[in-house]
């Protein structure tokens, strides 16, 4: 049996690491446990952008809070990810699309954020290497960018460094609430006990949800992805299609990455979700549609991760509705990673019974006491949704 912590977080990627660490400054103990590497799924497979356009409104007093932890973060964690302020550009190619364009732009801009539209000789203008498949674009230059490989293990460090515990390869196979406690086992027979249980176990959580009585309808996939060889570097912004076939952006060392709309389902044991190659093709096509400059750039590496999404494409942030000293963190919804920093500041304010700046009503995990329905855009993002089988962690 190990020591008694304050607090056990279940998943390293951003929502528990930066969870881990509001809750280390705030002078409490903590244990963070992961079943492989921390950030190593999707936190540190995913895109990388740290996009504002496009938010729920319920998100965005959300999204805006960790866009000022981005800002500074190695001021505030004590390490560099790679963070740019590049801006960011959707166009519309359909009059489906250009609805949906003016739709997001004025949420965006409902909720303080600047945002340029550009049609007609403007858009031209503006973005010279776009072929006339675009009819309409808008531009956010608050939008920016980060290195995901390099994000979540600097906020660990951080962590460590304010005396936090982690624990890595470490399969937890069961959960018991015990008196005022919980006690983890392991896959190798070691008992974790602590006050408090944080469920940050991102495309697993909701087994761990499960165990407790609370049933969460979990999707995972990823989205197909894939980087070009270096190219002189000539574009800053990031690059999304409203309707979702292309998102693009360029690293300053020249790289092209890549990402697109179908997701595909993750693998039945969750461990990962392959890129049919078809996928590479399509998105290449897209590129040279839009980008006719880059029809001919070589795809080196391809890849996905394994995301959670929900229904309503939010995430799940605060206490659970069943057992006491047990909270959640999870479901980013393909937007994770630019709010994670805000979650694990609202949920460790939670946890510790401080005010949050921002309203935190959307993100409880009683909604889906009552069914809540599959939205349009989450039909259209994925091939095949369907819920996968849950596993033992």
């Amino acid at each position: 049996m190990h020591k008694k912590h304050d607090a056990i977080i279940v998943g390293g990627g951003l929502f528990g690491v930066s969870t881990a660490y509001f809750l280390a400054k705030a002078g409490w103990s903590v244990l963070l446990i992961d079943r492989g590497f921390i950030g190593a799924a999707s936190s540190g497979a995913n895109f990388g952008g740290l996009r504002l356009q496009g938010r729920a409104l319920e998100q965005y007093p959300l999204s805006l809070l960790a866009q000022q932890y981005w800002e500074r973060f190695q001021e505030e964690f004590g390490s560099p990810c790679e963070y740019e302020r590049n801006g960011m550009i959707y166009f519309a190619h359909s009059d489906k699309g250009r609805e949906k364009l003016l739709h997001y732009a004025e949420n965006s801009r409902q909720c303080g954020l600047a945002i340029n539209l550009w049609e007609g000789e403007e858009l031209r203008k503006n973005l010279p290497w776009l072929s006339g498949d675009g009819i309409i674009a808008s531009y956010s230059p608050a939008c920016a960018v980060a290195n995901p490989r390099l994000a979540t293990p600097a906020i660990a460090r951080a962590f460590k460094r304010l005396g936090g515990s982690i624990l890595e390869n470490c399969v937890i196979e069961q959960f018991r609430k015990d008196g005022d406690g919980f006690v983890l086992t392991s896959a190798d027979g070691q008992e974790f006990m602590a006050a408090t249980l944080i469920n940050a176990a991102g495309g697993w959580a909701d087994s761990i949800a499960e165990t407790f009585g609370e049933t969460v309808p979990l999707l995972r996939a990823g989205p197909p992805q894939f980087v070009t060889e270096p190219l002189p570097y000539v574009l800053k912004p990031s690059i999304y299609t409203i309707e979702g076939d292309l998102i693009i952006r360029q690293i300053s060392r020249g790289n092209f990455i890549f990402a697109g709309y179908p997701r595909t389902m993750s693998n039945e044991d969750g461990r990962h979700t392959f890129v049919p190659p078809a996928k590479t093709r399509n998105g290449m096509q897209a590129i040279g549609r839009y980008i006719p400059a880059l029809k001919h750039a070589e795809v080196i590496r391809v890849w996905s991760g394994v995301e959670a999404y929900l229904p309503d494409m939010l995430p799940v942030i605060g206490a659970s509705q069943t057992t006491p000293g047990l909270f959640h963190a999870f479901g980013g919804s393909g937007g994770g990673f630019q709010v994670g920093p805000a979650v694990g500041l609202c949920l460790s304010n939670i946890i510790l019974g401080r005010p949050n700046d921002v309203p935190m009503e959307p993100y409880g995990i009683g909604r889906f006491r009552s069914q809540i329905k599959t939205s349009d855009k989450l039909k259209l993002e994925f091939d095949a949704a369907r819920p996968t089988q849950r596993r033992h962690l």
